[in-house]
């Protein structure tokens, strides 16, 4: 399906652009070495307009299961479509991380912290305590389902409860703005555990991890995995709701 190749592009462009950033910032003798905070907000908003600029009149460039399922449990998405978009989602993601290592691989070879090279692939939490974790990314993803079903909005899609965000984020300005969204949500809610926000961004990338071999890489640190898989799709049936019992 279209649809189907288009979350796989889309969600691909997201990771190289935004891990890319976050291993630009991170790794040894990188030209990027301890760009900070800012620059990898601004990489991941910047990645996130730039894949919906690519996808967004094919498949509505969700590249979130978070996203797709939100839409869904508000009946603005068909759920018979939501595994072909997850699936599309998750294959993007992790063959995004594999160009990010390749991209960098002498950089992975010359970084000894373990840490550091994770926190390219996935995300981590500043002060580890599960709940609190937990509640940053519900919190952080029910800004971004309540700002993307809002904008879809002021541009006119959403009447009756639908959204068709092929329509919403094809042209104009409107993939820059969800980019500002994402981009205030790092700099605003990000310090805590990273604003995963996405639990393709973090889990198949997270599974790359696993999988390459980085010459010194730890763990891929599984028993924090659930956090940003079951706190972005918390927070995006959430966000979706809020904003449709705001409107409706």
């Amino acid at each position: 399906m279209p649809e189907f190749l288009a979350e796989i592009v889309g969600t691909m462009l997201l990771i190289i652009l935004g891990e890319g950033v976050c291993a630009n910032a991170s790794l040894a003798r990188s030209k990027g070495k301890d760009a900070g905070w800012m620059a990898v907000t601004t990489g991941w908003g910047l990645a996130v307009a730039l894949a919906v600029y690519a996808v967004g009149r094919i498949s509505g460039a969700h590249i979130n299961p978070a996203v797709t399922v939100g839409l869904a449990s508000t009946g603005a998405f068909p759920w018979a479509l939501v595994p072909v978009y997850v699936a599309g989602q998750m294959i993007g993601a992790f063959l995004g991380a594999v160009v990010v290592w390749l991209t960098y691989r002498t950089h992975f070879d010359a970084t000894e912290d373990p840490d550091a090279i994770l926190g390219i692939f996935a995300t981590g939490p500043a002060i580890r305590s599960t709940p609190w974790n937990l509640v940053t990314e519900i919190i952080g993803t029910t800004v971004l389902l309540f700002g993307v079903v809002a904008l879809g909005a002021n541009a006119g899609e959403l009447t009756d409860g639908t959204l068709d965000l092929s329509a919403v984020y094809s042209v104009g300005i409107n993939p820059l703005l969800v980019g500002f969204l994402v981009w205030a949500i790092g700099l605003a809610l990000g310090g805590p555990t990273g604003y995963a926000i996405n639990p393709a961004r973090d889990l198949a990338p997270r599974v790359a991890h696993a999988l390459l071999p980085i010459r010194h890489k730890g763990s891929s640190d599984w028993g924090y995995a659930w956090v940003p898989i079951v706190g972005p799709i918390l927070g995006g049936v959430l966000g979706a709701w809020l904003f449709r019992l705001l409107a409706f």
